[in-house]
């Protein structure tokens, strides 16, 4: 349904609903945003202890509520309204015409095989992230997230004689990277609240700041890690292993 439309109708879609939720924040002093904000804190704190018998009351009952909160807002049901006019669009077209296969000129030769590769960790919203603590094969990283931690043990794998990239985009929580001592590296990192440990380089206040480092033979050397990221509230850590 959403893969039908054009880039710029979707834009126009996002648009549309940060302003119904910044005119709801500015005119309904956030509305059901601080409930639901709360009711975010508290259900991820049930969800860490989610073993024991008061973090599963803790992480449904605030779940419920957060669900409740998430559709009062007016964005929200903007974009359900907009999901159930696209569904009833699309349902409609599908019935007046067949998918026609794309037919290719007789001169035209494609065969040009591409290979499907699982990546190494899938987008999750509100869990941890973290590779095996067993051997595993390397593969690039580019993941975004809303709650939880990030981390990645580089000493369980072997990198290409290459460059290595990492490329996290996350909300809350907070990134480790533990990197070989033999392998050369790239930091470029921006946070609007949190500290950043690099090395032996520390940044306690990294506020609405982007840092960027790299070692001194990284331009020159293999193998070499180049790591990107960003985050809204939380700390990174980069060390050696």
């Amino acid at each position: 349904m959403f893969k039908k439309l054009k880039t710029d109708t979707l834009n126009w879609i996002m648009i549309v609903g940060a302003i119904l939720l910044i005119f709801e924040i500015i005119f309904h002093f956030g509305g059901a945003i601080i409930p639901a904000i709360f009711s975010a804190i508290f259900a991820y704190i049930g969800w860490k202890n989610f073993q024991q018998l008061w973090g599963k009351v803790l992480f449904w009952i605030f779940l419920v509520f957060f669900t409740f909160s998430i559709l009062n807002l007016w964005a929200v049901r903007f974009l359900i309204v907009v999901v159930i006019v696209l569904w009833l669009k699309d349902y409609s077209e599908s019935k007046k015409s067949k998918d026609l296969e794309p037919i290719l000129p007789s001169n035209v030769i494609n065969d040009e095989k591409l290979i499907k590769i699982k990546p190494l960790f899938e987008n999750t919203l509100f869990d941890d992230v973290q590779t095996k603590e067993m051997a595993y094969q390397w593969r690039d990283v580019n993941i975004h997230g809303a709650v939880g931690d990030r981390i990645i043990d580089l000493s369980n794998t072997v990198l290409p004689n290459d460059t290595a990239v990492i490329s996290i985009r996350h909300l809350i929580g907070n990134i480790e990277i533990y990197v070989p001592y033999e392998v050369e590296v790239s930091i470029h990192h921006s946070s609007v609240f949190g500290r950043a440990h690099i090395f032996d380089e520390k940044d306690l206040n990294l506020i609405n700041k982007s840092l960027l480092y790299q070692t001194e033979n990284y331009d020159t050397t293999y193998p070499r890690v180049k790591i990107i990221t960003s985050v809204f509230s939380g700390d990174i850590e980069v060390k050696r292993i």
